[in-house]
């Protein structure tokens, strides 16, 4: 799963140069933000996009990555749910958006949780990363090279919570990259993005509505995270998952994803504005299409010196692409791998890519992988087959 999102993702600046070449691509609104980036999650595609490699401060989506490795340590069962955290001295005298706990309490991680993502809390997000980390100055690291891992190569985190320092900065690219991981690595946890209002027990009433404004408005919306300091600006990473009848499943509704990303917006309503104006005119302006069922053969690919002599090859995932709403009358598809493919074939291995043209234009590319593995032949069949290799 990791690796066919990774693979996925970097093929999206590709999608956006090529698609530019036909004369019918969609032209995104006029979006009032530094930068702005519209991807469509199901088709692993950038559909619109400006300045996405800018450095830009992330305020609060900081917390995006602290929420990351929270989520890992529950999934490795390092902590858990109900297990307490105490707040230090620093915790508690964070500055900006708080949940207000105090150093005589032991908070559930689960509600610290809800404090870091709902309340935006700095002191929540001091207090997990304490306990995850054992300090801050440690957690901090664990942030930059769970970054690396993820290929977020323009990010550098300072702190956990995002508040401005020097060198403390990302790019709406990498947020991207962050926000598709988070969901896709623990869908267990990411409901708590759509939690609308949360308080903890004995702390005041003030702050406890989720900034996130398009939970009230939208309800295909779910997440994720708002940010905001003065150098900044008005930030959010906004997702919404509507329902889509060409994709749907045996037994289920199918259901397409849609991720927006704005930085550096006016005020707080000019960002839930901008994200909703964004991701109503994806779903509008582009449409998906379903070309092959996860783990459906795309095609039976010849394999030499091998214990069989052919291989299945397709994805484990549905193979989907976005195209211009009333494009897909001139989709077409064609296969490009390297022959010979010689076993060992092992199960995953990449041994083609599909290419998806409108009109004759390469919209999109996607790695095709072997289906089942393949051993290699007897010595008898491996010098056979070189022999028929030499001739051909």
């Amino acid at each position: 799963m990791v690796q066919r999102v990774l693979r996925s993702f970097l093929a999206l600046a590709l999608f956006s140069v090529c698609l530019a070449a036909i004369a019918q691509t969609p032209q995104p609104p006029e979006i009032a933000a530094r930068s702005y980036l519209l991807v469509d999650v199901t088709a692993h595609q950038i559909l619109a996009l400006k300045d996405i490699d800018s450095p830009m401060e992330p305020a609060s989506l900081t917390k995006l990555m602290s929420a990351y490795l929270v989520f890992d340590a529950l999934k490795s069962k390092k902590i858990s749910l109900t297990q307490t955290f105490g707040v230090s001295e620093r915790a508690w005298k964070m500055p900006g958006s708080r949940m207000f706990i105090d150093p005589k309490m032991q908070v559930p991680v689960e509600d610290l949780i809800k404090g870091m993502v709902v309340q935006s809390g700095n002191d929540a997000t001091m207090a997990l990363a304490e306990g995850v980390g054992g300090d801050v100055g440690h957690f901090v690291q664990m942030m930059n090279n769970q970054a690396q891992l993820l290929g977020m190569k323009s990010t550098s985190y300072k702190n956990p919570e995002g508040l401005t320092e020097p060198g403390h900065t990302t790019t709406a690219r990498d947020l991207a990259t962050l926000a598709t991981r988070l969901m896709a690595d623990f869908p267990e946890y990411t409901g708590y993005y759509a939690i609308k209002k949360y308080r903890y027990p004995g702390t005041p009433a003030a702050n406890d509505n989720n900034r996130n404004l398009l939970l009230l408005r939208d309800p295909t919306v779910d997440g994720l995270k708002t940010g905001y300091t003065e150098a900044a600006g008005y930030c959010m990473v906004a997702t919404a998952k509507r329902d889509y009848p060409g994709l749907a499943t045996a037994g289920g509704t199918g259901g397409r994803r849609l991720l927006s990303i704005v930085l550096g917006t006016a005020n707080e309503n000019a960002r839930a504005n901008e994200s909703q104006k964004l991701l109503n005119w994806g779903y509008t302006a582009y449409e998906p299409v379903k070309l092959f069922e996860a783990g459906q053969a795309v095609l039976s690919a010849k394999v030499w010196k091998g214990d069989a002599s052919e291989v299945k090859v397709g994805r484990t995932d549905a193979v989907v692409v976005a195209l211009p709403a009333g494009a897909s009358a001139k989709l077409t598809t064609e296969i490009v791998r390297t022959e010979p493919l010689l076993a060992p074939v092992a199960k995953g291995q990449t041994v083609a890519t599909l290419r998806v043209l409108v009109a004759g234009a390469v919209v999109a590319e996607m790695p095709l992988q072997a289906l089942d593995a393949v051993g290699q032949a007897g010595i008898f069949g491996r010098a056979w087959d070189a022999l028929r290799l030499w001739i051909r």
